[in-house]
């Protein structure tokens, strides 16, 4: 199961790879070629994100302690230019803002989980294990971030999705680095859940 898995997200970062090499431009992924329209719209609200999903998070005891116990991580501000994520190994987890719902808690954070960063040409991919696992491409935008484009798979769910092809399953976020061996993933808006959520992503 296992190696079939693995095959499947394999071949669902073949299908990203592909989108991005079509749209190749001077031997640089432009990411807004492959982007839906969503998720360009996505990133570019991501300051909007980050001050909604703080405003509910603060507005509770329980959520206004969890951001104290790590302020760096849940600074939207805080970002360490250069050392981008590289080929390897890392650990992997979330943290989701801003519950929606009405029994939704205002911040709530996930185990550990292994991830890695492949690299194929021109294409760097990103990809999680657990229960719920994302899956995508990395695109080089500034000194200090990174644009994340992938699809989250759900369960027993062998194979992700094909970007583009579910809006919900659809992930588009940034990668920030935070500290010398340390990074978060920000998707703003994600399709479940919460307001915004926050991967943080360390060295194995």
């Amino acid at each position: 199961m296992r190696a079939t898995r693995i095959a499947a997200v394999a071949l669902a970062g073949a299908m990203l790879a592909t989108a991005a090499v079509r749209a190749q431009d001077e031997g640089n992924v432009d990411w807004r070629k492959v982007a839906t329209r969503q998720d360009r719209e996505r990133l570019r609200n991501w300051r909007d994100a980050w001050v909604q999903a703080l405003a509910r998070v603060r507005a509770t005891p329980e959520g206004a302690a969890g951001l104290a116990a790590d302020p760096a991580l849940f600074d939207p501000d805080r970002i360490v230019q250069g050392a981008a994520l590289r080929p390897g190994a890392y650990r992997c987890r979330m943290h989701r803002l801003g519950g929606i719902g009405p029994h939704a808690r205002p911040l709530l954070r996930g185990a550990w989980t292994g991830c890695r960063v492949a690299e194929s040409g021109i294409v760097r991919q990103f990809v999680t294990d657990g229960d719920q696992r994302t899956s995508g491409n990395l695109f080089d935008s500034t000194d200090s971030r990174t644009v994340f484009l992938g699809t989250l798979a759900l369960g027993d769910e062998d194979r992700p999705m094909r970007y583009g092809r579910d809006a919900r399953r659809d992930m588009a976020g940034l990668v920030e680095r935070i500290a010398p061996a340390r990074w978060r993933l920000v998707l703003p808006y994600p399709g479940f859940q919460s307001t915004l959520d926050v991967m943080e992503i360390v060295r194995a």
